[in-house]
């Protein structure tokens, strides 16, 4: 099948996807495909006019693309099993005429983009196996450009006609600009930091930045103090100015649906905690290993994670070889990076992208990463402005945070708009930043003057007239509280004396900075994050205090509509709809963003200001029932759905648009969505549960039946129907996805249930489907530990279940759950040295090594100590490497050795054996490195 593959070099590259889906294209149908392939683009090229040429190009694009679709599959967390489902659909997505055509166009000259909305309607419309949900159609379309661009660089004997004649100068030019890969310098990586970081940016806030070129970071840097926060509700710890606080609840434009109780508790609850320095949390890195620092625009966020990474760029070499590398990477610059295919992860864009300070390498990365010598710091999760590209960067670093566990996290983000519940899960605690004390701004004061005047006099007595503008001026003394707007205050009092009014402070800060700021400058820098916090800052200050000036409504329309700073469109959007509720302008205005703004973050913020603030009005609910009709962004739809169903459940069409919604629209998620919806906001409606089974029986998407089974054993659990409708869904729908919930939910909901416990034993022992056999396992070990019939059937499972990852579950489940039952020991070291799968031997040395380690020897069974047993597989395991990600149990339980037993004094003779003699180059490479860090630590 692979004579062709082999023939042009191909056999060992890409993944199971590609040998399965390319091998028999290659062996019967290259001909006929190669034609349809490069029918367009065979006119653009000299050489592609050879059979041979266009078989070898045409096999390198389809690896290309087979291996970007593995790759995005593996990224959705799906099991090796769970890929080779997708064998067949690849087969019959690339023999379509449209996408031979859509591939095949990369090879056209001058092709910029690649049709990725055909790509996704066309698996859709061919009805193949669903997709994950976060599968990235447009990534994997500018990847394949990419690599499609470089294999036709590559080829020897293609050339553009078009350029045929400039093939020297193109020679040239690629030797010229080819990539060089990054080293590992940490001096070099020192400096960039104190160029980036080390100089306060404020020239351009200042009709003289002379004063300020100098101005170090660390000698104005004021540590504040923090709060932990354990019930987020932005309401509760977002410090409005208290005359506009006091104004808006007397006018009822607080959100309606805020529960003032709950409120008030999330208040005291949140003022209960104790005050502590941000550096104290930092250093604290048992409690604190993972951290989310909150804070209002301008209260020093960005500049806290800027101070870390000096602090450990001004040491000694010799010292930040053995402190934690901190690795600062700003979220927007990243997302925006990794849009335009500079990098996939965080490792690559420390690597090559062009938003990074200092390009680091990233397998020694990966290194440190590993050892946890790296303090990793993601500023700014609120500048990603795009939902759903938010969420893919909270599952980024949740699993950033999963692959290596001993690496301290902290994130920042604004508050307002901030969810806290995936981090939160993914175990990070949360701390929201305070204002300045009366003592950090009078400290703030002197530091910045003694370091911006050189004259004594002039400095003392600017010095003196800045602190009693705070000390007299109670407004003032409010605005200091907050590091940028103190900055502001210390910039305006060197040329004139201080407003004693707060709105003409702002009024100048704004005429500063929302005329003045529109030239010249990086809109991703330092710089303009810094100017753009202070622009919300000044736009709610005009909105707040300027409310009846005939020019304020204007302006925040302005700005709503047209801006070039998404951040600074959504708060005047929120000023527009708090402010003018009653003005027919503001609901106009919000109206049309709602509908036609061509920004989906837009729509959204101007959709949930129309749902939360003008729900009497009569255009409203129109508005929102067409943006969860029709939106072209999903993550808007399901927002605006979720608003019709907690807003306007009494509407009379509410239910029927929710009705519909689930029933037939074509987006999977949307149906979901008012499933889930109607479920919650529903229950007791008369047709609510008849929907809901016949979603769970009937609707033609897997993902749907389950969604509504699950509303139905949560929200239904006492009516006489549901469970026998999920006692049939797990014995006979058709997808294992919708059967694997069905038993998750008659185990968790109806855990006592006479019939509960066979069916979960029956599908344990004798589902064909492996993913159910693997659901039922879990669920007896997690829910029925104590039952009798609960550990044979896991052993069981272990000795002779045909498949290898309903094996390595029932091992993990016995050496967590059944660690001191005499057999789980033996039962173990068995797996570990005869089953004939690597993975399962892999799982078992691991799980031996973490649950027996510090047993010198197990007194019930008559085996070797846990330390020979390891030395046993190193030298005895019979693995032997097909495919590159393949784990290699020796490796696992030389993994082990060093972990629990470094000091061994067999230990560096193993490893040396390993890198001399190890029939696997991965496992000598990794034993080669191991000596390197052993020689290391001993000298």
């Amino acid at each position: 099948m692979l004579d062709w593959l082999a023939l042009w070099g191909l056999s060992s590259a890409g993944g199971y996807l590609a040998k399965e889906v390319i091998g028999p294209l290659a062996k019967d149908a290259l001909e006929d495909y190669t034609k349809d392939f490069f029918k367009e683009s065979i006119k653009d090229y000299t050489g592609l006019s050879d059979q041979d040429t266009q078989k070898k190009l045409l096999l390198k694009a389809l690896k290309a693309f087979v291996a970007l679709v593995e790759k995005e599959l593996k990224i959705a967390d799906l099991s090796k099993q769970e890929v080779k489902q997708y064998t067949k659909p690849l087969k019959q997505y690339i023999n379509n005429q449209s996408i031979k055509a859509i591939l095949g166009s990369g090879f056209n000259y001058g092709c910029k983009e690649i049709d990725t909305e055909t790509l996704a309607k066309t698996w859709v419309e061919l009805k193949l196996l669903p997709l994950p949900e976060e599968f990235r159609w447009k990534y994997i379309g500018r990847q394949y450009l990419k690599q499609v661009q470089t294999i036709i660089k590559q080829s020897d004997k293609l050339r553009p006609i078009r350029n045929f004649e400039n093939i020297e100068a193109i020679a040239k030019n690629t030797e010229a600009t080819a990539g060089i890969i990054p080293d590992f310098d940490l001096r070099e990586y020192q400096e960039a930091i104190l160029e980036s970081y080390g100089n306060v940016k404020l020239d351009s806030l200042d009709t003289d930045g002379s004063a300020y070129n100098q101005l170090k970071l660390w000698n104005i840097f004021i540590p504040q103090n923090v709060r932990e926060v354990h019930d987020l509700m932005p309401e509760a710890i977002h410090e409005l100015p208290k005359d506009y606080y006091q104004k808006l609840r007397e006018s009822g434009q607080l959100e309606q649906e805020i529960d003032q109780k709950e409120l008030e508790k999330a208040k005291k609850l949140y003022y209960q905690q104790p005050i502590k320095s941000v550096l104290d949390v930092i250093k604290d890195s048992q409690s604190y290993r993972y951290l989310v620092v909150l804070g209002d625009p301008g209260s020093g966020k960005s500049t806290l994670l800027q101070y870390l990474a000096l602090e450990w760029a001004r040491t000694d070499i010799t010292t930040a070889f053995s402190l934690p590398i901190p690795l600062l990477i700003e979220l927007r610059t990243y997302i925006r990076n990794r849009d335009s295919g500079q990098c996939n992860n965080f490792l690559e864009f420390c690597h090559q992208s062009s938003g990074s300070i200092c390009h680091l390498n990233q397998h020694q990365i990966h290194d440190q990463l590993k050892a946890g010598n790296a303090l990793v710091m993601f500023d700014g999760l609120d500048e990603v402005f795009d939902l759903g590209k938010r969420e893919d960067v909270i599952t980024d670093i949740h699993r950033f945070t999963n692959t290596y566990p001993k690496v301290r996290v902290i994130v920042t983000s604004r508050v307002i708009g901030y969810k806290p519940q995936r981090l939160r899960d993914a175990e990070f605690c949360h701390v929201m930043l305070q204002d300045l004390e009366s003592e950090q701004i009078q400290t703030f004061i002197e530091h910045w003057h003694d370091l911006t005047f050189t004259d004594q006099a002039d400095k003392v007595r600017k010095r003196e007239r800045l602190q009693k503008a705070i000390d007299t001026s109670s407004p003032i003394r409010q605005l200091a509280q907050n590091p940028l707007l103190l900055t502001m205050m210390a910039i305006l009092n060197r040329n004139q004396e201080l407003p004693r009014d707060r709105s003409e402070l702002y009024n100048q800060s704004s005429r500063l900075l929302l005329h003045q700021w529109d030239y010249d400058y990086d809109p991703y820098g330092n710089e303009a994050k810094l100017v753009r916090d202070i622009r919300i800052k000044a736009v709610v200050a005009v909105a707040t205090h300027w409310q009846d000036h005939p020019d304020t409504l204007p302006l925040l329309q302005e700005l709503a509509g047209s801006d070039t700073d998404l951040d600074l469109r959504v708060t005047a959007i929120k000023q527009l709809a708090q402010g003018y509720k009653d003005h027919p302008d503001a609901f106009a205005t919000l109206q049309e963003l709602a509908r036609s703004d061509t920004d989906s973050w837009v729509r959204s913020t101007a959709i949930e200001q129309l749902a939360q603030g003008y729900k009497d009005h009569p255009d409203a609910f129109a508005t929102l029932q067409q943006s969860a009709r029709s939106d072209t962004d999903l993550d808007l739809r399901v927002t605006a759905i979720k608003q019709l169903a907690q807003g306007y459940k009494d509407h009379p069409d509410a239910f029927a648009t929710l009705q519909q919604l689930a029933c037939s629209d074509i987006y999977v998620l949307v149906r979901r969505t008012a499933i889930e919806q109607l479920a919650q906001g529903y229950q007791d409606h008369r047709d609510t549960f008849a929907l809901l089974q016949q979603s769970a029986r009937s609707n033609t998407d897997s993902r749907v039946r389950a969604t509504a089974i699950e509303q139905l054993a949560q929200g239904y659990q006492d009516h006489p129907d549901t469970f026998a409708l999920l006692q049939q869904s797990a014995r006979s729908d058709p997808d294992s996805r919708v059967r694997r919930t069905a038993i998750e939910q008659l185990a968790q909901c109806y855990q006592d249930h006479r019939d509960t416990l066979p069916l979960l034993q029956q599908s344990a022992r004798s589902d064909t489907n492996w993913e159910l056999r693997i659901t039922a396992i879990e669920q007896l070990a997690q829910g029925y530990q104590d039952h009798r019939d609960t550990l044979p059937l896991l052993q069981a499972s272990v000795r002779s279940d045909t498949d290898s990852w309903v094996r390595i579950t029932a091992i993990e489940q016995l050496a967590q759950g059944y660690q001191d039952h005499r057999d789980t020991f033996a039962l173990l070291q068995q797996s570990a040295r005869f089953d004939t799968d690597s993975d399962v031997r892999v799982t078992a040395i691991e799980q031996l090594a973490q649950g027996w380690h510090d047993r010198v020897a197990w007194p019930t069974a008559n085996q070797p100590w846990l330390f020979e047993f390891l030395c046993d597989r190193i030298l005895h395991d019979p693995f032997e490497r097909k495919e590159r990600w393949d784990d290699n149990p020796r490796q696992a339980a030389l993994k082990a050795i060093l972990e629990y037993y470094p000091n061994h004094f067999q230990t560096r003779s193993l490893l040396q054996d390993r890198a001399d003699h190890d029939s696997d180059p991965k496992l000598r490479k990794f034993a080669q490195k191991e000596l390197v860090k052993l020689s290391s630590f001993s000298s």
